[in-house]
């Protein structure tokens, strides 16, 4: 199949009438439409349409979007007990597949088209595991589904396992999905406070046995680094080196509060960032700097964080509030150039390529050897005017980009939403799942 439109943005330039020529869900030939065609070819051309690499959402809790509104305005330890530990431990494993419907659904309309779900409720098993790897194949898109070591005991129930039960039910999990193409399960201790010292062992060391990365998250409260000192005598960073497991498989989430020997550390062990600005700034967190970790050379990938730690659901949305949020950031540090603290383009490839390499996986580019995962914007809507032939483009898909652009997203080659509305699923059945588990449910 060749999959063409007008422009597409290829590497951060602007190329007109380009296809990608895919056969089993890879990019077998990338370049001019006249170049690729061929007689009897099936085509799907898009017209007016601008072809973007699928967005990459590198951190999610899947479930939270179901607690959307719920939390809302809270200091951090309420948000987590009148909305988190209140609501979640109620799902099971239907609640948990519609939780995980309704983000998925509203991100593949947003263009994302790989997912990386911190999951933690797994209470003792695999099983709502797999139901929010269902939710992903039933959309048609691309999970990695990071399975979380939890055993703090100030958690909710179904949080918890014990060591030994965590890394045996994620060996289970990884192996039964080894060698899909549109799944990754990775281990993720979820963090200094949420996991001891023995289960990010195990973690980290699952991660190593199936060649994987592995997620934490790390340094996302300024308490969680007086937590740090308290329990290992270092801040959060410097306690994982500490323990010989900071390398180039793992994967740090926020981030935010990294000093700046932190962050030199974090490049010379070659570990990544999942980087979440909107949650950052919806919880109070603080600011990541982003713009030292990128010159030093980490890995930065973008995230939303779950739905009621941010509302919203879209990479395109991080890419915006990554670049803005940096730039105050330095101008609040008092830096003269603050403006031009990061730019567009770097924003972009934080939410596509950046995220493909970040995750592990050959997704985020338009290029030959990649898997198809496509996102289509629409020319004709107004956030993308005006029109001079393409200059703009990439710093208009950043700053301006409605999400009513975002009108086509094909994952593995095959159509996931198409002229704006999902194809595999009906929105409205999504709808009726959502309204009918949370009839009851109440704020205060």
């Amino acid at each position: 199949m060749l999959l063409t439109s007008d422009v597409a943005l290829v590497d951060g330039a602007v190329r007109e009438r380009f296809a990608l020529r895919i056969e089993n869900g890879a990019i077998v030939a990338a370049g001019a439409r006249a170049d690729l065609a061929q007689p009897g070819e099936a085509v799907v051309d898009l017209g007016r349409r601008a072809m973007l690499p699928g967005t990459i959402n590198a951190h999610n809790h899947s479930f939270q979007s179901l607690l959307r509104g719920f939390g809302d305005d809270l200091p951090f330890l309420e948000w987590r007990d009148k909305a988190l530990y209140r609501f979640s431990p109620r799902l099971g494993r239907e609640g948990v597949y519609t939780g995980a419907l309704f983000a998925f659904a509203e991100m593949a309309l947003h263009g994302v088209t790989t997912v990386c779900d911190f999951f933690y409720i797994n209470d003792g098993g695999n099983d709502n595991a797999r139901a929010v790897i269902a939710a992903a194949r039933a959309l048609g898109m691309r999970i990695v589904l990071a399975r979380c070591f939890y055993d703090w005991d100030g958690a909710p129930k179904s949080y918890r396992e014990s060591v030994v039960q965590a890394h045996n039910n994620y060996l289970q999990l990884h192996n039964e999905f080894a060698g899909a193409r549109d799944v990754l399960v990775c281990p993720a201790p979820h963090s200094l406070h949420g996991a001891s010292e023995e289960m990010i062992r195990a973690g980290a060391d699952a991660a190593r046995r199936t060649g994987t990365r592995w997620h934490i998250h790390l340094a996302e409260e300024k308490y969680q680094v007086d937590d740090a000192h308290k329990k290992y005598g270092v801040t959060p960073l410097r306690a994982i080196d500490q323990m010989g497991l900071l390398g180039d498989d793992m994967v740090a989430v926020h981030g935010c509060w990294f000093d700046a020997g932190e962050r030199a550390l974090l490049a010379e062990r070659g570990a990544k960032l999942a980087y979440n600005p909107n949650s950052n700034m919806f919880l109070g967190d603080g600011v990541t700097d982003v713009v030292d970790l990128v010159a030093r050379g980490v890995r930065v990938a973008l995230g939303t964080d779950g739905g009621c730690s941010n509302s919203r659901v879209s990479v395109f949305d991080e890419m915006r509030a990554c670049a803005l949020l940096q730039k105050v950031a330095r101008a609040l540090a008092g830096a003269p150039d603050a403006g031009q603290a990061i730019d567009a383009e770097s924003c972009f490839a934080m939410g596509t390529a950046w995220g493909g390499e970040v995750l592990g996986l050959p997704i985020g580019r338009l290029a030959v050897g990649q898997r198809a995962d496509v996102c289509f914007v629409d020319l004709d809507d107004p956030s993308l005017w005006p029109w001079i032939g393409g200059q703009t483009l990439a710093k208009n898909i950043v700053y301006a980009l409605s999400a009513r652009a975002v009108s086509d997203v094909f994952v593995e080659g095959e159509a996931v939403v198409r002229d704006r509305a999902l194809v595999k699923v009906a929105l409205g059945d999504v709808r009726a799942r959502v309204d009918a588990l949370t009839a009851d449910w109440r704020r205060d």
